[in-house]
């Protein structure tokens, strides 16, 4: 593996900070989702608003904070990565009409993604400010709380071969992601070489974890899915 040329910050598992951080994650994604049982239908879309409006605001603070420290790079800081192409869909998922197809996507990408990364956080141009962690984990619960709260609470449906779908769309995500890494000379989607972090599904080196991966995120999906069928999220 190449050594990362940008400086990067690994939460060590179990650590006292990584056990503030993700208890933090987990009271942020429980809440609105307790909320919402003693709320009507249109108190329900005005907290999906408010989560839409809190990841606008995460996204332009993230941005403005590399900016402003001259570490915005065009390498690492494009939100091509999948918790921060599922952020970006969430931003305008609860706004937007026709959101059926963006939400059975992000559903699985946001839960998926956003739990792999609380788990083992990757944070690059670390600078040690409470900002830089409240963008993080905002945004990485926030990208699993709002498909659930729609799921759970505003109806929205997955279909029943949802998870396969998803398998599918990944791979043309990945297709396009690729020749974009080439010009770019970036690894967005980790398609060029692994993360960092020790990630229990990050198996062997490159190219073969992206075959692991292609079968994992088939069955993560389809247990996801599964577990979602049976309303037993919450």
């Amino acid at each position: 593996m190449q050594e990362n040329p940008i400086p990067i910050y690994l939460l060590e598992f179990m650590s006292q900070e990584w056990i503030t951080w993700s208890l933090f994650s987990l009271v942020f994604i429980a809440t609105p989702l307790l909320i919402a049982r003693f709320l009507n239908k249109s108190q329900k879309k005005m907290v999906s608003y408010v989560m839409g409006g809190l990841l606008i605001i995460d996204f332009i603070a993230e941005n403005v904070g590399y900016a402003l420290s001259g570490t915005w790079d065009i390498q690492y800081n494009l939100p091509l990565q999948l918790c921060g192409i599922s952020s970006l869909i969430c931003c305008f998922l609860p706004f937007i009409k026709n959101k059926e197809k963006l939400f059975r996507f992000v559903y699985y990408t946001g839960i998926i993604g956003g739990i792999m990364a609380i788990l083992t956080p990757q944070m690059n141009y670390f600078d040690g400010t409470l900002r830089y962690f409240l963008n993080y984990y905002v945004s990485h619960s926030l990208i699993i709380a709002l498909p659930i709260f729609m799921f759970l609470h505003l109806d929205m449906k997955l279909p029943r071969l949802s998870w396969f779908r998803l398998w599918i769309n990944l791979n043309i995500l990945m297709a396009i992601i690729m020749p974009i890494n080439f010009l770019l000379g970036s690894n967005y989607m980790y398609v060029n070489s692994p993360p960092e972090v020790d990630n229990p599904l990050v198996i062997g080196e490159w190219p073969y974890y992206i075959f692991v991966w292609e079968i994992l995120i088939i069955i993560i999906a389809y247990l996801v899915y599964s577990i979602s069928r049976r309303k037993l999220i919450l």
